[in-house]
């Protein structure tokens, strides 16, 4: 089965006034759509509304539609949407194996979790680092554990909120990579939001540009 990601006729007030939309757009697996613009667009907004979690003050009408099931009212941790943002939100109160841990089922049997944690750490090329305390790992180190997190909660759809921005030009380009192969090797739909061209450029597919009046989607050449 091919997944599918829809929002249809999405529109977000800020205290009543405009600040985003319509959108109407459909985001099938392996083939990323990105939104960009610049700070205050409303792109950061639309992901919080998707996952739940809109502030005070906005107001959001539409639908999003998740392998042709409406989930716009269902409850968060319903909705099977996994959300990567800018920084990486790791519990500096647990070590890297309890953070990975954090997304697992609660009734999951002990020997279980032990070996979807390990195997994380050897996809994310962290094995044997379960133990290490999060602070202690390098930027990227902790990007690739938190992606791995999200993950591990096994997300029907990924959504990225400027993921990337907070790296060094490197590591932006390795973890860039890790991240769409990742959610290709789990047949994902991807939704990425951000202001950098290049970001748009290494997820391929289509762009909306929200920055220049009605959304208008236009291809995205793959390569960085």
């Amino acid at each position: 089965m091919t997944r599918e990601l829809c929002i249809s006729g999405v529109e977000i007030d800020l205290h009543e006034a405009p600040l985003l939309g319509p959108i109407d757009c459909a985001v099938k697996a392996g083939w990323p759509l990105t939104l960009m613009g610049p700070s205050g667009s409303g792109k950061s907004t639309l992901l919080n509304w998707m996952v739940g979690s809109l502030p005070p003050g906005l107001t959001a009408r539409g639908r999003i539609l998740l392998d042709g099931d409406d989930i716009t009212d269902l409850p968060p941790h319903r909705r099977r949407l996994g959300i990567l943002f800018q920084d990486d939100l790791l519990f500096p109160h647990l070590t890297v194996a309890e953070n990975l841990a954090f997304a697992l089922p609660g009734g999951m049997g002990r020997a279980a979790k032990e070996g979807l944690i390990q195997a994380a750490l050897a996809e994310a090329e962290l094995p044997g680092h379960g133990a290490r305390d999060p602070a202690g790992l390098s930027g990227g180190e902790r990007a690739r554990i938190a992606l791995m997190r999200t993950l591990l909660a096994e997300p029907k759809a990924l959504l990225l909120d400027e993921p990337f921005a907070k790296l060094d030009v490197a590591l932006r380009e390795r973890f860039r990579g890790f991240v769409f192969a990742k959610a290709a090797e789990r047949n994902l739909p991807v939704l990425l939001v951000s202001h950098d061209p290049a970001d748009s450029a290494a997820a391929g597919g289509l762009t909306i540009h929200l920055d220049k009046g009605p959304p208008a989607a236009k291809p995205a050449e793959r390569g960085v």
